[in-house]
């Protein structure tokens, strides 16, 4: 099977993963992104949300894990991420995204994906796009 017939319009996938106290903990020290927002023990986020929110990044996360290791699942690099956060995500949540080609460009070896979020009760949390460069040999198309 060439990557033509492998990568193609309306192919689908998901991956979902909850997020815990000890991710957040993580990627605060890895980026240096301290806001309140993420601390049980703050009060600025109180008057927004009935929990905490987890930082953004972890939710992209899931979304480039997905990427690497399911849609395309090779070797890629992201272009363009284009994305609306709709609702906070928080610890505790189970976050699924689904990955759907929308685009081909086998001039440029481009991959277009609609994204989509959603949390455990099917509430869509995140939506937008990614453009990837895939990593291959231009002949295989």
């Amino acid at each position: 099977m060439n990557l033509l017939q492998q990568f193609y319009q309306g192919k689908t996938t998901r991956l979902s993963r909850t997020f815990t106290n000890d991710d957040v903990e993580k990627s605060k020290a890895l980026t240096r992104d301290v806001s309140p927002i993420y601390d049980e023990r703050e009060k600025e986020w109180k008057a927004y949300y009935k929990k905490p929110v987890i930082p953004a990044l972890l939710t992209e996360g899931l979304i480039t894990e997905a990427i690497s290791s399911k849609l395309p699942g090779s070797p890629c690099v992201l272009l363009q991420k284009d994305l609306v956060f709709y609702s906070p995500v928080h610890v505790g949540q189970k976050i699924t995204v689904e990955l759907t080609i929308i685009d081909v460009n086998e001039e440029r070896n481009w991959l277009t994906q609609k994204v989509t979020c959603f949390d455990d009760q099917g509430n869509e949390v995140i939506r937008g796009q990614v453009v990837l460069l895939l990593l291959i040999d231009n002949d295989s198309w």
